[in-house]
């Protein structure tokens, strides 16, 4: 918790918004020893929320702007839709002057969106988790403009690592990119789910059989992949015996016009396009 000692309960980290992923950001927070005190929490939900974290005092957990006009946060978190930030960013305005960082998981919000809502010299961190962040798995791409410290990037990094992995991206232009491949990615693998379930049951299967051999030979697959440290393509190639069953099924997945890369690629290259398009 080394990285988080700068956060304390006179200069707290203020988090706006406890939905599905402010909780789970909060929840890993508080595993790893943040200290309750430490934290202050806007929300509409404020009162459900005091029953989930009960350990925070009701005078950190509000609905009421008011009530938290007078902190000096050190890190404002924004977990809001990116529909209720134009209504968001003046309340925080005050914020700047006092050094607080303003970190962001709101897709398609720019930094230079935030300069224009905050100032031009507010500090920012733009950062692109995906939903496995909800069980501690995970990934988030961060960028930041020229106000953040090395330092303060350092506790925006643990932060997010309270849900999973980060990496870091100098320009921001990757940042479509990223929501194309990690951002939008746990998609395409709960569609490739259904395919397999599908495709199971076409050929034989039972419909929890299928879902069963489906979900586990993707579990297992990834694992493998994780922690053997070859590369996707050896990997494939060592389950693939000439001619055999293995073959007959990439020939198809593999094709030159239609394969599944590049159909990939397509999908990625809209989903990319349309972050461009939203941030505009």
């Amino acid at each position: 918790m080394s990285d988080l000692s700068v956060i304390s309960s006179g200069r707290p980290l203020l988090l706006v918004g406890c939905g599905k992923m402010g909780t789970a950001l909060l929840q890993g927070w508080l595993a790893r020893g943040l200290s309750p005190d430490a934290v202050n929490i806007i929300d509409p939900l404020a009162d459900q929320l005091s029953e989930q974290f009960p350990t925070i005092a009701e005078a950190r957990l509000t609905d009421n702007w008011s009530s938290v006009s007078e902190i000096t946060p050190s890190f404002v978190l924004l977990a809001v839709k990116p529909q209720t930030m134009d209504d968001i960013l003046p309340r925080l305005s005050a914020y700047v002057d006092g050094g607080a960082v303003f970190l962001s998981i709101a897709a398609g919000k720019t930094l230079s969106y935030f300069a224009g809502g905050l100032g031009k010299e507010a500090a920012v961190v733009r950062a692109m988790p995906n939903t496995p962040s909800a069980i501690g798995q995970g990934m988030t791409g961060l960028c930041s403009n020229a106000y953040v410290t090395k330092e303060q990037k350092t506790v925006c990094a643990a932060l997010m690592k309270a849900v999973g992995e980060v990496a870091w991206v100098e320009n921001e232009g990757q940042m479509d990119a990223i929501t194309a491949v990690s951002g939008s990615g746990p998609a395409y693998v709960f569609h490739m789910a259904e395919a397999m379930i599908a495709a199971g049951e076409a050929v034989g299967l039972s419909a929890d059989d299928a879902k069963r051999f489906a979900l586990k030979t993707l579990y297992g697959s990834v694992a493998l992949l994780e922690q053997s440290g070859e590369e996707a393509g050896v990997l494939r190639k060592n389950v693939t015996s000439p001619a055999g069953t293995t073959e007959a099924a990439l020939n198809v997945l593999m094709a030159e016009e239609d394969g599944l890369t590049q159909l990939m690629t397509r999908a990625m290259q809209a989903a990319a396009a349309r972050s461009r398009e939203l941030s505009e």
